[in-house]
This record gives C-alpha cells, structure tokens and sequence, in this order.
C-alpha cells in the first residue's frame, strides 16, 4: 500500500498555468537542497528551491546506467501552499500521455523525455478556423463550400452563411448562368414573330412588328425600317470607278471622277494625264508652260523670276549683284552695262578699259599736245610762250609785251608773236621824220625826178603767222585812202624777197596784195620792202611799206603723250 506521503499513483491539479516546475515524491530518500530557480511563466514567483536525492544532486547522475531512478523535485512559492508535481526518470521513458487521466478534458497531453506536458487545447466555433493561433470566419461563399442551389446567392455571415434567393427576370428577359437578367431577342428565336408584310424589331423586353418598305436602286431600308436612306457606294466598296479615279457618292448612285490634271481613257479605261500647257497655250504662264504628272509648272527665261502668283514672271534686277565693272543699267529681262566717258566696253560687256583719246582720235584733240589719263585726256602747251586756253584744247599766246615780262630796251618796241615777242627799233631814214611809232615822212624833195623815185612815206608793219599756214596765203593789202576814180597802182616788193617766199598781185587798179605763196620752216622773221606807186592825175607818188613778217611754230602739230 502506498505511503499516504507518496504522491505516486496520484492524480495532482496544475495551481497555474506552468510547464516546467513540478514536485516529485519518491519514498526512501533523503532530501538534499541543491539549487534555487527562477520559474518564470509570464508571472515572477522567488524562492523556488529544488531538492533531489542526496545521491543525484551531482550533474553526472544522468550518465548513470542504473535502473529506474527517481527523484523529486518541487517547488515552494511564496505565500502559497500549492506543489505541482512532475515524475523524472532516466531510463526507460514512461510515456504518461497513454494514461488518459494525464491531463484534464479540456487539455491535450504531450509526451516529454522523462515526462509530459499538458497543454490547453484552442478550440474554434462552427465556422471559423484557426490562423496564427486566432480563430479566423470562414468566408464559404468565396471557398463555394456552401449549399446555395441555383436560385439563391450566397452572402457570408460571422461563423456562417445564408442563402438568398435570386430576383425572378421580367417577361421577355431570361436569366442567365450568373443570375442576371438578359434581354430575349424575341425576332431571333421566334419561329415568324410577324406576318410576311412586316419586319420584326426587337425591343428591350419585347419586339414590334413594323411594315415592311420598298426601296429603290441605291438606297436600302433603315434599321428601324421606317425611311429609305442612300446607300453609299464608294464608302462601301460597291463601285465600279477604274485605276486612279475618285467616287463621289450622290443620292442613290455615285459618280467616277479622275483626279484633278487627269482626264478619263475611254479606250484605256483609266485616267490619263492632261497636258495643259498644251491644251491651254498662252493661258497658264507668262512665259515657259512645263507639264508635270496631273498638273503643270510655269518658269521663266533667263533675266525673269517667277511671281508669286506662280503664273506671272518679274524683272530680276541683275545690277543688285553689281555685275559690272562700273555703270550697270536694269533693262527688262536683262541687263546693260556701260562705261563712264573715257572708258570703252570690252568684248566681255562687263568690264571697262580706258580710251586712249590721243591716239585714237581721227582730228586734232589738242592744238599741240594730247596727254591720256584714266577716262580722259589733256591738252598741254609749250613750256614757254602759251598758256592753256579756256576750252583747254588749245594754246593762247602770252602777250609778253603787255604782261611786262620781256627785256626790251626803252628805246625798243616789244612786238608779241605767237609763242614770244620781238624787240623792234623803229629808225626813220635820212630825209624823214618820225611822225608816229609806225610812220616817217619824207622831209623835202630837191628835184621832181626824185620826188617821184623816194617814197612820200614809209609805214612800219608786223604780221605774224604760224608754219602751218595754208599756201598761198595773202599776207597784205594795199592802196590809196581814200581812192579817187582814174587811180591806178603799181606795187613791187624792192627788198627782202631773196628766197622768193613772197609775190605781189594787184586785185584792181587801185588796190595790190602781197601773198606767201612758199611754206615757210618756222620758226623765221623776214623784212620785206613793198613800194606802191600811185598814179593819179598824171603824176606818180611813191608810198613805202616795211612789213616785219614773222613765221612761229606754233603748236599746231598734235603731240601725243600716254
């Protein structure tokens, strides 16, 4: 019989709520204290004291081979009289959960070495299922685990579900698989719905019967068949338009059309291009007309641009592109250019080249030198003697005598002559006087013989010409003043024609002349005696002229100079 001490055998309440701290009873043992534990269950209880057998409070008591051994372990907890008890034993293990008196009902018992545990055991309501140790609604609805027949829905519920049954369709509607309501095409499945003269339309929830409508070629019934409408043939594809025309649809038919520029090839039965430069001459462009594919182009000719109207041509200003060397001039379509005075064109009609006036000239530009310059030309004139005249082509003699810029002595007379002067002395012979600064006149005659033979008077002149004078050239007049009727001279040259360059002409019987009539290498002076004898009232006088003729070269002979 068991010790009444002895908790063997015995059924023990768990005091909490613990796995690990137990009291075990063994008889015929001496107790010894072996160590002080913590027991911690989520709740802290100190002390807690485990005594064993005096023979197994060493750690090697479980490497022992021995039989059964058993000790007690146990536990004081403060200000409480409660003990658990737990049963150790090394060898064999005793499976305490084949006892069913190892835990309470509502615990599930699980074997440790040595001993058991007793845990509570997580039961769920109908309906809901255990996740992560929480008791978690079954959605059945959504698992289709529920019992709904066809004419209800499912709605899920906490721990269940209930079925509702689904809304019943109106007439003309079925129901489908997924309980919704669809409408009925009443013309479709009905066998003839209407009689032959109508046309069945479906409705929503029903159909109507409408009377059916005759349509003529191109057009075709609306869908409620109430109206013709057109038929469009060209969004339809039902035309009969060839390769590269257009349809246009028109009210119950179409019409075939070629693209614009293209016209239609009956024989080809195609469009074909129009050439309307051709078709059209003159009309389209202002000046050159080129075809292109289903249209045309319009140009222009050289010296034109194009408008931009595209038809009509416009003057381009070349001489905005300074094209020429120095004057340019827009004409239409083109352009001039042309050289300022002194320059001339060159065979390129662009660029100017000087004219060299002086040697191209055909007459005399300058009466004694030409000198070119760029564009132009100068006249020059000997370095002495001349000055340059205000038409700047000829030479003007500089009148030494009266500028003062001779070297004539005071008895002298300065003569000017072209390109110089003379210093002239005027000394009358014996006999006479000097009546003026050209005249001496005979003083007394002795006898009559020499009364006619010596000159009445004699009269100084000077004449001056140039080289180049033209022979014969008269030279001097002379004859009475005033000349009565019965007069009649004789004139002769007595002195100074050695060379023969001069010769006397009577013009009429009271007038002679004196002419050149040999050309003359200038520069030269001659002083020539010239006697006229007048013959009046049967008695001759004598008059005597001295004329100085002095012959320059004269810058009459061009000289050109570049």
């Amino acid at each position: 019989m068991a010790d009444e001490h002895s908790c063997e055998g015995k059924e023990l309440k768990l005091s909490y709520n613990t796995e690990n701290s137990f009291l075990h009873h063994t008889r015929g043992s001496k107790w010894k204290f072996c160590a002080i534990i913590e027991l911690n269950n989520g709740l802290q209880f100190k002390p807690s004291f485990l005594f064993l057998p005096e023979e197994f409070c060493s750690r090697e008591f479980l490497g022992k081979t021995s039989s059964t051994v058993h000790f007690s372990l146990f536990t004081l907890f403060p200000n409480t009289d409660t003990i658990v008890f737990y049963s150790f034993s090394k060898h064999p293990d005793i499976n305490e959960c084949l006892s069913t008196r190892a835990c309470q009902l509502n615990e599930r018992c699980v074997n440790t070495a040595g001993s058991y545990v007793c845990q509570r055991l997580i039961t769920c309501p109908p309906g809901h299922q255990i996740k992560n140790d929480i008791c978690e609604d079954i959605n059945e609805c959504e698992q289709q685990s529920h019992n709904c027949g066809p004419g209800f829905e499912c709605v899920n519920t906490v721990g269940s579900f209930r079925c509702n049954p689904k809304p019943q369709c109106p007439v003309g509607f079925n129901q489908e698989a997924q309980g919704n309501c669809m409408d009925i095409d009443e013309c479709g499945t009905l066998a003839q719905p209407c009689s032959l003269a109508f046309n069945c339309i479906n409705t929503v929830g029903s159909y109507m019967c409408q009377r059916k409508i005759i349509c003529s070629r191109g057009y075709h019934a609306s869908p409620e068949g109430s109206r013709c409408i057109d038929v469009d043939e060209c969004q339809s594809s039902l035309h009969r338009c060839g390769e590269g025309q257009l349809c246009h649809n028109l009210p119950g038919s179409y019409r075939c059309e070629c693209q614009t520029g293209y016209q239609y090839d009956s024989f080809r039965r195609m469009c074909v291009d129009v050439n309307e430069c051709w078709r059209y001459p003159g009309r389209l462009c202002a000046q050159t007309c080129e075809n292109t594919p289903g249209s045309y182009e319009c140009s222009c000719t050289s010296g034109f641009r194009l408008s931009s109207d595209g038809k009509n041509c416009e003057d381009v200003n070349e001489c905005l592109a300074s094209p020429c060397s120095q004057e340019c001039a827009n004409i239409y379509g083109s352009y001039q250019c042309y050289c300022r005075q002194g320059y001339y064109l060159r065979e390129d009609g662009h660029t100017c080249e000087d004219i060299d006036e002086c040697s191209q000239s055909i007459g005399h530009l300058c009466t004694y030198k030409c000198v070119n310059v760029p564009g132009s030309y100068q006249c020059a004139c000997p370095e002495y003697g001349y000055t340059m005249s205000p038409n700047g082509r000829s030479c003007r003699d500089i009148d030494e005598c009266m500028t003062g810029a001779h070297n004539c002595s005071l008895a002298e007379t300065c003569y000017n002559i072209q390109g110089g002067y003379r210093c002239l002395s005027l000394n009358c012979p014996p006999n006479y006087r000097k009546v003026s600064d050209t005249r001496c006149e005979r003083i007394s005659c002795p006898n009559y013989l020499e009364c006619q033979n010596s000159p009445l008077r004699i009269t100084y002149y000077y004449l001056s010409f140039q080289s180049n004078i033209v022979i014969p050239a008269q030279i001097f007049r002379i004859g009475p003043s005033p000349a009565y009727s019965g007069d009649n001279v004789i004139v002769s040259i007595t002195q100074g024609n050695e060379e023969n360059y001069f010769s006397t002409r009577k013009l009429n019987a009271y007038t002679g002349a004196v002419y050149l009539h040999r050309q003359v290498e200038g520069p030269r002076d001659f002083l020539i005696n010239v006697e006229m004898k007048l013959w009046r009232q049967g008695t001759f006088t004598t008059f005597q002229a001295r004329i100085y003729v002095f012959i320059t070269q004269l810058p009459e002979n061009p000289v050109m100079s570049n």
